[in-house]
């Protein structure tokens, strides 16, 4: 297992264990793992994103401190409608994969649903001989109406329920 992977697995164990939020300091962090902060910093800035479904707080300084924080909203409609505004006009190939995996493990979508997903917004999938815009303009098209299909199967499921 490369070292990000074990970072990044050693916080999801803690933000499970401690209700979706931590606090960290880098340094101990860094010296727990032995390798360079800027290493936690590459770890925290790859996969702690809001396409991923955290936000980081920090502060600096002597009692400076990491706050991780899982983004939870009360509903699978809120969250599906969060992921809209977050795909915007463009979306490059790895947040569209990242945005896809949290609908996955937030259980929004399933796995097939996650494939199809993943399939679609592929490089493979729009190599057309236009620019990278116009192809994450058009990968972004596609995700938004993705997403808007499991927001209308999340409204079906409500009404059976």
């Amino acid at each position: 297992m490369r070292l990000s992977d074990a970072i990044e697995q050693f916080i999801k164990t803690m933000m499970v264990e401690d209700a979706h939020q931590i606090e960290l300091k880098r340094n101990e962090l860094a010296e727990y793992f032995r390798c360079a902060p800027s290493q936690i910093n590459y770890v925290l800035a790859t996969r702690f994103t809001p396409e991923h479904g955290y936000v980081i707080e920090s502060r600096r300084g002597g009692g400076g401190y990491i706050r991780i924080l899982r983004i939870e909203h009360d509903n699978s409609r809120q969250v599906l409608y969060s992921l809209l505004e977050h795909i915007g006009d463009s979306i490059d190939e790895r947040a569209a994969a990242n945005l896809i995996q949290q609908l996955f493990e937030r259980e929004l979508a399933t796995r097939t649903e996650a494939l199809l997903m993943r399939s679609a917004t592929s490089a493979q999938a729009l190599s057309l001989p236009v620019t990278i815009d116009m192809k994450n303009a058009l990968r972004a098209k596609i995700l938004k109406n993705m997403v808007l299909q499991l927001v209308q199967k999340t409204n079906a499921e409500g009404v059976q329920k």
